[in-house]
């Protein structure tokens, strides 16, 4: 990932630096106005794009949060820097679960995110870089956790979002049909999950759209 940042945040120059990595190489300004921000299940789960320390200060007021569930990992740059620090001034608990946006989703991944949730103390709000394609994803899967039927966990994956499905991002629109398809109503999720689901079979059944993914991932640098 390229990022100015080199892990200070406690100079001022080493704050500064963070910051200018979160808004310009990261592309924070494009996040100051605009957060992505909705309701999943309220009182229990709420998703965003990445929030800067004041917007996560706010959300914590206004909805009560006590986790944070990091879809990018530790990516080590400027905006993962401050967020983490505001994060512990808070007192929230922070989890980092990695995942990608262009890539099927790795069982691991899913089964970690399966987890976090099964053990976080609500309120969580979930984020990841522009909160449209893996916070879609994780609150598609937070409901499917919780009994509702794919064609509506789906709607979690939306252009409303900023989610593209013509785009790589589509290959987990992908899979959700193909847990639909092959499982919807005969095994659990997780069941499914752990027995039948077969990551490298959905990558190499999917395709995406040339424009799409050059907007998605080369203007706007989706992870």
């Amino acid at each position: 990932m390229d990022t100015i940042f080199r892990g200070d945040l406690m100079s001022p120059r080493g704050r500064a630096l963070a910051w200018a990595d979160s808004l310009l190489v990261d592309h924070g300004l494009l996040r100051l106005a605009w957060s992505n921000f909705a309701t999943v299940v309220p009182g229990r789960l709420y998703r965003c794009n990445h929030p800067p320390p004041w917007r996560l200060a706010a959300l914590v007021r206004r909805h009560r949060l006590r986790t944070l569930i990091n879809l990018r990992g530790a990516c080590g740059n400027g905006s993962d820097a401050l967020s983490r620090a505001e994060a512990a001034r808070l007192g929230l608990t922070f989890i980092d679960v990695a995942m990608s946006s262009g890539r099927p989703p790795q069982r691991c991944q899913v089964l970690a995110l399966a987890d976090a949730f099964a053990t976080a103390p609500p309120p969580v709000l979930v984020h990841c870089k522009s909160g449209a394609d893996r916070a879609g994803f994780a609150a598609a899967v937070f409901l499917l956790l919780n009994g509702t039927t794919v064609a509506q966990a789906a709607e979690q994956l939306s252009l409303r979002y900023g989610h593209w499905n013509r785009s790589r991002a589509g290959v987990l629109d992908a899979f959700l049909a193909r847990y639909a398809a092959e499982a919807e109503g005969r095994k659990p999720f997780l069941d499914w999950l752990r027995e039948d689901y077969d990551a490298a079979a959905l990558g190499a059944g999917f395709r995406s759209g040339h424009f799409a993914d050059f907007v998605t991932h080369r203007v706007l640098h989706r992870e």
